[in-house]
């Protein structure tokens, strides 16, 4: 039998949602990665239980509130602010994906999962 903390691919297992966070960090330096992190969360969603269903809805918001950050930090780049909210985006970015790798190690729900801070 597998360990549920293992990595899997299986959308039941902890080791899903684990590897989604994983593929979040991977993106900063190989940008691909996120893309599958939030197809899989996609995929995952409604069939785990409900610590899982938090870190799935965790990792959806993630990448989207990122991309979001992301654009209008690129597009401010022409003002020089842009750099200060690519940097900040960034930080929240690790920040958000290493508490929810505390959280589903310690087999606890996100409280909320559709906040905009930590």
């Amino acid at each position: 039998m597998t360990d549920s903390n293992q990595i899997s691919v299986d959308p039941n297992t902890k080791g899903n949602a684990n590897l989604i966070y994983i593929l979040y960090l991977v993106g900063i330096v190989i940008g691909v990665t996120p893309i599958i992190g939030v197809i899989m969360a996609y995929i995952g969603k409604g069939q785990g239980d409900p610590v899982l269903e938090s870190h799935y809805n965790n990792q959806i918001n993630i990448f989207w509130k990122a991309l979001l950050y992301s654009v209008i930090g690129a597009v401010l780049t022409m003002v020089l602010i842009g750099i200060l909210i690519l940097l900040a985006t960034l930080v929240w970015y690790i920040v958000r994906c290493i508490k929810g790798m505390q959280a589903l190690s310690a087999g606890q729900p996100i409280e909320n999962p559709g906040s905009w801070m930590f």
